[in-house]
């Protein structure tokens, strides 16, 4: 099921509640990277009531694409492959 994620807050909570749920080390590991990435990118924005935007979305793009060096290449198509996902969820 496709979440509807609108806002940084609603991104944040999605994220968090991963850690609660029954799912796999990659998706945890994952999730936890890149919430650490959309904290720093969203830090440029505003506050947590800030919706999402396509700068926001572009800016933890820009963010991973730089810290490419320092994954494996298979945690890097992990966190990737979540990225991917994670868009989605807020692009609905």
């Amino acid at each position: 099921m496709t979440k509807n994620l609108q806002t940084v807050a609603e991104v944040y909570q999605h994220l968090d509640s991963l850690f609660d749920k029954d799912v796999d080390s990659d998706t945890l590991f994952a999730s936890g990277y890149l919430r650490g990435l959309f904290s720093s990118a969203v830090s440029d924005f505003s506050d947590e009531k800030q919706a999402i935007s396509a700068d926001i979305i572009q800016t933890v793009s820009d963010k991973l694409a730089s810290a490419k060096t320092e994954l494996t290449p298979q945690d890097n198509a992990i966190v990737q492959n979540f990225w991917v996902v994670l868009q989605q969820e807020m692009l609905n």
